[in-house]
């Protein structure tokens, strides 16, 4: 294992360490306590297990954040920050609907089968955590992806790429099959992340891409004169 893949797996090793960039070390800060709260949930992860994780006192982590709540909109929004980095905003510039949503669907699998991508993970097991304006924050950030997913099931559909379908049902299926992948998939496991995505992409696409129009009749050739029985 290289020590890229080692900090990857111990954010907390990481965030003790530290950086000279207090922007660096405010994210390490972020993802060591994303893995802490997905270990244990977030009402069963305190102030305490996230402070001796990133190698700081309950004091010392105060200095960087305000409360438990206050940490936790700002791992989701670092996560949806990542996630709009490396997914949304490489995907928006594809013209052609279809292809944009099958690449859509393969960024979004790596990022949710990177070990290290904990914050997209609380994201999805979070989700009803935050209160008031918080979640209205973070709800407004997934609209904006769901509608993306509308759009271009739209888009796909007026143009004869996919079958008539609901768009709203489309991509709330989109969602549905490729954000539970966090609840069972392992990267130790006998499936890597790229057959994942083939496996996946076959099985939602292939059902739902149109059938391609039978080729036309070659016209009778001229001059050939029927049998007359």
């Amino acid at each position: 294992m290289d020590k890229a893949q080692m900090s990857a797996r111990r954010p907390g090793r990481e965030a003790r360490r530290g950086s000279d960039d207090p922007r660096d070390r405010h994210r390490a800060i972020l993802e060591t306590a994303a893995r802490v709260i997905c270990e244990r949930g977030y009402e069963g992860a305190s102030i305490q297990d996230i402070a001796e994780a990133c190698g700081l006192t309950k004091a010392g982590l105060y200095h960087h954040i305000r409360s438990k709540e206050h940490l936790l909109l700002e791992i989701q929004n670092y996560g949806m920050d990542v996630f709009e980095e490396q997914v949304l905003n490489q995907v928006l510039p594809i013209a052609d609907p279809l292809e944009r949503l099958k690449a859509c669907m393969e960024k979004n699998i790596l990022l949710v089968t990177h070990g290290w991508s904990k914050e997209v993970t609380i994201i999805l097991h979070e989700h009803a955590t935050l209160t008031g304006d918080a979640r209205a924050q973070i709800n407004a950030r997934k609209k904006r992806y769901v509608k993306f997913l509308e759009t271009s099931f739209a888009e796909a559909v007026r143009d004869g790429q996919v079958r008539p379908v609901n768009p709203t049902v489309a991509a709330f299926a989109f969602l549905g099959m490729v954000l539970w992948i966090y609840k069972w998939f392992r990267p130790e496991g006998a499936i890597d992340a790229p057959t994942l995505v083939r496996e996946m992409q076959d099985l939602f696409f292939g059902s739902l891409e149109a059938s391609l129009p039978p080729p036309p009749r070659k016209p009778a050739r001229a001059g050939v004169k029927r049998k007359h029985t």
